[in-house]
């Protein structure tokens, strides 16, 4: 409890004092006599309950835990006041979502045992939000990893644009990056209902006929579908179902996406997609940028302003290790394609290799065989 603080707020310093003699034994107390003042202090973080009176002059109880509740969801709120009014209690509960409403005055034991409640309602929200980041993060694990052996290609492309994603992103301010970065990551989720030679003829700018064509364009559909089926991946699920649609096509309101953000955070995978084609198709930087601002109406032009000032990022790795498959360990990056003896590509070139994809390669080895020595990055 020594880094978990408790903050008062209250206009009478004399009452602050008084808690502060009752706790000190019992609870870290920071004390606040105005809503104003409470709010520097709570930046200092660290805070798990917020124990504010009603009546206070300047900013009252209830705008004061209201901006509470919208900067820190987390923490625990509680009114502590003299004022015992059924209508200004059941206000300050409903618009502050208030954890007790306490009148004064309030006996020691009452308020120890009011805080000891609400400490532990502290922790079963946290402990709630930590058990669904990490089912999040182990959810789409997961799915890349099943698409890293489903579709090689697909997945190495979602890797390679992620960092691009993420700083233009970051540049536009858009939040929670977290969203846009797994949108990046997962975006080709829908293509592992494509047969690999037409997402290697997409690859090369290879003409495709009209049912292939048709089934490029469903890859967004498919993918958005699946992903609506996770909680929390709703808005990821909305950025994937648009990734395809033109710039000028969203403006003219035929995009249907529940918020501008997200329509936004579409057409920046969009351009990413479109920018990693043109440089595994042999362009540098600047000419890719250039084919891109050449296309009228499909890329938003704050978007292609933003990737212009991104440098061309130099190799992460120089030099290639020639190994045998016993010789690979989990965290490897292949350095060109490792395929299977009758040609299957099972890792494209700069794919992380993970466990799963190990695992793979050996039943290819089992069964098939496949090609050696395995070329990768030497860090």
């Amino acid at each position: 409890m020594k880094s978990e603080k408790i903050l008062f707020v209250d206009d009478e310093q004399y009452v602050l004092d008084g808690i502060v003699r009752q706790l000190r034994k019992t609870y870290p107390v920071v004390t606040a006599t105005s809503g104003r003042e409470a709010l520097e202090k709570l930046k200092d973080g660290g805070f798990i309950v917020v124990v504010s009176d009603l009546r206070m002059p300047g900013m009252d109880g209830i705008a004061f835990l209201k901006e509470v509740r919208r900067q820190y969801p987390e923490i625990t709120r509680i009114i502590l006041s003299g004022d015992a009014d059924l209508t200004t209690a059941i206000e300050a509960v409903n618009s502050g979502q208030v954890f007790r409403f306490l009148t004064k005055p309030c006996s020691s034991n009452g308020l120890v045992t009011t805080l000891a409640l609400a400490v532990r309602q502290y922790q079963l929200i946290i402990s709630e939000k930590e058990l669904l980041n990490d089912t999040l993060k182990g959810s789409i694990s997961m799915l890349s990893e099943l698409l890293s052996l489903a579709n090689p290609r697909a997945f190495s492309r979602g890797r390679r644009i992620r960092p691009i994603v993420s700083e233009i992103a970051s540049k536009m301010g858009l939040k929670p990056l977290w969203q846009f970065e797994v949108a990046a990551l997962v975006c080709q989720i829908g293509c592992i209902t494509i047969p690999e030679d037409i997402l290697n003829n997409v690859s090369r700018a290879e003409p495709l006929d009209e049912s292939e064509a048709k089934m490029y364009e469903d890859h967004p559909r498919i993918g958005a579908h699946l992903l609506r089926k996770i909680p929390r991946l709703e808005g990821v699920a909305e950025i994937i179902g648009n990734q395809l649609l033109p710039y000028e096509h969203a403006e003219n309101g035929a995009s249907k996406a529940e918020s501008s953000k997200n329509a936004i955070a579409a057409q920046i995978i969009r351009t990413a997609l479109d920018y990693d084609l043109l440089t595994g198709q042999g362009n540098n930087h600047e000419q890719a940028l250039s084919k891109l601002y050449g296309t009228q109406g499909i890329y938003n032009p704050d978007i292609l302003a933003h990737l212009q000032e991104l440098k061309a990022r130099p190799p992460h790795h120089h030099d290639t290790v020639d190994l045998l498959f016993d010789e690979l360990v989990p965290g490897m990056i292949a350095a060109e394609d490792i395929l299977a003896r009758n040609g299957s590509r099972i890792i494209e070139k700069d794919q992380e290799i993970t466990w799963p994809a190990l695992q793979g390669l050996h039943n290819f080895i089992e069964h098939i065989g496949v090609k050696e020595p395995i070329k990768v990055w030497n860090h």
